[in-house]
């Protein structure tokens, strides 16, 4: 197993984390929050949109099955990384698209996807995704693990779309 972390998000934890979690070679996934100033923060605080951080998926994966590229390829279609700050209803800069890399090498490959991407003009318009090096995460409180396996019919704004990446 070549076992990696990527800390990914795309607009409300739950329902990304749930699709994310059913993709073969993912080994694990944890919800919480990246990208902010504030320590330890539960997601009461990140709702208010005043943290910084975004909602975010830990996503544990074995290279061997599922490679960062194909995995980057099912983020891109399981969320809208058009549009800034915003996944459906769901606004502000908690629900940003990003991609918290943890080496050099997941940076340069986000950022030469996003590029090539972008050149095919699948998406209504340019990514927004940011590609920032990961600092650090901080797990949302339990009942927010696994949500949509928890409360079946819970919220989620996230669906596979069928799209083309073709390079």
């Amino acid at each position: 197993m070549a076992i990696e972390t990527v800390y990914l998000a795309g607009g409300c934890y739950w329902g990304f984390e749930d699709l994310l979690s059913k993709i073969p070679g993912v080994v694990d996934t944890t919800v919480g929050f990246s990208g902010g100033h504030v320590k330890n923060v539960c997601y009461r605080e990140v709702t208010t949109g005043t943290t910084g951080h975004a909602e975010t998926v830990k996503v544990v994966f074995d290279s061997d099955i599922l490679s960062f590229k194909d995995l980057l390829l099912f983020f891109f279609k399981i969320h809208d990384p058009t549009t800034l700050n915003q996944q459906g209803n769901d606004i502000g800069t908690q629900y940003r698209s990003a991609i918290f890399a943890t080496n050099n090498e997941q940076i340069l490959l986000a950022e030469d996807l996003i590029k090539k991407i972008d050149v095919l003009g699948v998406l209504k318009s340019k990514i927004t995704t940011e590609v920032n090096t990961f600092n650090s995460f901080f797990s949302a409180e339990e009942n927010h693990q696994k949500y949509l396996k928890k409360f079946p019919d819970g919220y989620s704004c996230h669906f596979i779309r069928d799209i083309n990446f073709s390079f």
